[in-house]
């Protein structure tokens, strides 16, 4: 991997990963290349996202093959690591600053992130966030820094992405282009099925129970969502492993009870938690069903060397979707 001017963070090793060889690597620099030189050089059009398809499944097959039994079961933790992937940081352009930032030009960071998503399923996007775009940018905005969303510097609170939405993602990757040049701002991680132990039978009930309510993010230009929303449980599904649905900044409590046991889920997370702090050419997945995630704080200098993520989104079944994305597309209404 080539190196930036700072020192990379350390490999983390208390989660599920692979790590690509250099042969891989080569394939997937290879792939990636020959995806970003693909007419029209666009990842939101159609034709390139079908070249896309045809060569994800050309990716090394020992990625494939981490990636297929990932998908079939997260394991604890819920997240998987990918390192080794090529991103050269010495040919990167400076971090974007601007609000709302994403990928449409088919570089080969944007196509790595696109590859390995469509391993594990199919890539979405959302309408009223960041215009529908397949890749987007998590970088520091200048005046943004104590916003609670992908924008800000500032402790972002743990969450399920898109929480309040009812076709929210399986999943969420995260390709680190650049880290934080004062190793802080790493990815927090906390899984249901490392927190639930800790909590008593009387609140799982309650907490499975709907309770509660979410309101869209700050990210979210949520115009067919002005309605209140409404009551919903925290955890449903196998009350032994449930899935989990939760926004620590966005969900409020309907009543006193499922107050405290809210306070009680979120130390619960706390508790079993874990700050990812990805090297450039880290991607990891984040199964949005059983993993809430969220960011530490860190100082931005502007300066072009900010940290740098590449943002996708999956979903494992688009048939349960389709009245709401026009023309079979990737993008939801």
């Amino acid at each position: 991997m080539t190196q930036g001017t700072d020192t990379e963070p350390a490999p983390v090793t208390d989660v599920m990963r692979c790590d690509l060889t250099g042969q891989e690597r080569a394939v997937m620099e290879d792939l990636a290349g020959r995806l970003a030189k693909t007419p029209p050089g666009l990842v939101d059009d159609p034709e390139w996202l079908e070249e896309a398809r045809a060569l994800c499944c050309h990716l090394p097959v020992r990625l494939l093959e981490t990636v297929r039994r990932y998908r079939h079961d997260p394991g604890p933790e819920g997240v998987l690591v990918i390192g080794n992937l090529p991103v050269d940081t010495a040919t990167l352009p400076p971090t974007p600053t601007v609000p709302g930032s994403v990928e449409r030009t088919a570089t080969v960071p944007a196509s790595l992130a696109v590859l390995v998503t469509l391993t594990l399923g199919e890539l979405v996007a959302y309408r009223e966030e960041k215009s529908g775009a397949l890749v987007q940018n998590v970088v520091p905005v200048l005046g943004r820094e104590s916003s609670q969303s992908n924008a800000g510097s500032v402790p972002l609170e743990m969450h399920v992405e898109n929480a309040f939405h009812p076709h929210r993602p399986d999943y969420v990757g995260l390709l680190s282009l650049r880290h934080d040049q004062d190793g802080t701002g790493g990815t927090i991680t906390s899984s249901i099925r490392e927190a639930l132990p800790l909590l008593s039978d009387h609140d799982r009930d309650v907490l499975g129970r709907p309770r509660f309510a979410t309101e869209p993010p700050p990210s979210f230009q949520a115009s067919s969502h002005d309605a209140a929303p409404a009551g919903h449980p925290l955890l449903d599904g196998d009350p032994g492993d449930p899935n989990l649905k939760v926004d620590f900044f966005a969900t409020t409590a309907l009543d006193a009870e499922a107050a405290q046991a809210m306070s009680r889920l979120r130390t619960a997370f706390l508790e079993t938690s874990r700050e990812l702090m990805l090297a450039s050419g880290e991607m990891v997945l984040v199964d949005n069903r059983v993993v809430i995630h969220g960011r530490a704080s860190f100082t931005p200098r502007y300066d072009g060397h900010d940290r740098w993520l590449h943002r996708t989104f999956v979903s494992l079944d688009n048939r349960r979707t389709r009245a709401h994305r026009p023309g079979n597309g990737p993008v939801m209404n």
